[in-house]
């Protein structure tokens, strides 16, 4: 099955064009009514819902995210990562949950792990839909980079902390800031044209994500050390955020499963951007859009990928150029609209954000030991 391939253009274009023609206050709910009158924007918003809800993933094209960027992007991270272990760790700041710098392998615990009744359903599904079982923590580096203006008051200062940058890299800030604010923007579009979708306002979703502590979060798969078919670099898990976006990466590997059970191997399209609906998604549509499940696998097309990079003498190392946008940690994680009216509706009790991800952090081995339980409002 390949995934839907959503050009976002048209709604980008309607939604400059609307914004310079208007100033007046009600310039919101016009907006939502032009996008209602044209079939080609309303039909647009359904397939970004329909998507998300029914395969938990969607491509999208936004001309604003070039190949250009991404490379530029993926040809520094190759660099970082390719330093020597001892220097990567320099960057590491586990007293913040490492929630900003880097992570480095066999810390990062995938939630299949660890979690019984997950290991549960695994066993009940099909032999071709298993995930490939994880032996332990993530065989994968991660650099976690802030994107975004945070919050001048906050109850939960260690999601919310100052960059870390890596000395040497002279171009850091300026390409990841790049790269970070154009995905960032993509995924706007595609939470209010989700929004509309769902039949909500059209910022119900960017509304909260205000200040949220979105992360530029690449991972780095060393595939010289790595590089057997099998190899699991990420194991069977759901995002904690509210929308992943990801830039295509040099290597193959990523699987995901639809809301049916099928497990598919994901191929990004040149020039294509894939996201992924998170655990905060689920929460805000009370369980209408679930979390989607993925994992990163060295496949047969990854070991193909990994011979052609030797013969040109490029890179080993797999880059994912992954973006986590979330909910700002203080606001209200709760089922939104018509959402709180779902039979779903009372296994998403309000939280603050920042509660349910450190709970989730505590989860997968990124956050000590602390309280399991989620402080509920």
């Amino acid at each position: 099955m390949e995934l839907p391939v959503v050009d976002i253009e048209p709604y980008l274009h309607a939604s400059a064009t609307f914004s310079e023609a208007t100033n007046v206050e009600e310039k919101p709910k016009l907006f939502e009514d032009l996008v209602s009158l044209s079939a080609c924007l309303s039909d647009l918003c359904s397939e970004v819902s329909r998507s998300l809800k029914e395969t938990g993933a969607l491509l999208i094209k936004d001309p604003r995210c070039s190949v250009v960027d991404n490379d530029r992007f993926l040809d520094m991270m190759e660099k970082y990562f390719e330093m020597p272990d001892e220097f990567k760790r320099l960057q590491e700041r586990p007293n913040l949950h490492y929630q900003v710098g880097v992570t480095p392998e066999g810390v990062e615990v995938p939630r299949s792990f660890v979690d019984e009744e997950m290991k549960q359903k695994i066993e009940q599904m099909p032999e071709e839909s298993q995930p490939h079982v994880p032996r332990g923590p993530d065989p994968k580096w991660r650099y976690m980079w802030r994107v975004g203006s945070r919050p001048t008051q906050t109850r939960f200062q260690e999601l919310n902390s100052e960059p870390v940058i890596p000395e040497g890299f002279l171009e850091w800030n300026d390409t990841m800031d790049a790269w970070g604010y154009k995905m960032i923007s993509a995924i706007e579009a595609v939470a209010e044209m989700a929004a509309l979708g769902f039949g909500l306002p059209r910022d119900s979703f960017i509304s909260l994500m205000k200040q949220g502590p979105h992360l530029l979060a690449p991972t780095g798969s060393n595939l010289r050390k790595h590089g057997r078919e099998g190899t699991v670099f990420a194991g069977y898990h759901y995002d904690l955020n509210f929308l992943t976006i990801h830039g295509r990466s040099r290597f193959p590997g990523l699987n995901i499963w639809l809301r049916n059970g099928k497990k598919v191997e994901v191929k990004v399209p040149v020039g294509c951007l894939l996201i992924q609906a998170g655990k905060q998604m689920e929460y805000l549509t009370g369980g209408e859009c679930l979390a989607g499940m993925h994992e990163v696998v060295v496949s047969k097309r990854t070991i193909a990928a990994i011979e052609a990079a030797q013969q040109d003498n490029r890179s080993l190392w797999r880059v994912s150029s992954t973006l986590f946008a979330h909910v700002a940690s203080d606001a209200m994680l709760k089922p939104l609209g018509h959402f709180a009216d779902s039979p779903l509706s009372n296994k998403y009790p309000a939280v603050y954000a920042g509660n349910f991800v450190e709970h989730e952090l505590t989860a997968i081995n990124l956050k000590g030991k602390g309280e399991q339980g989620i402080k509920v409002e």
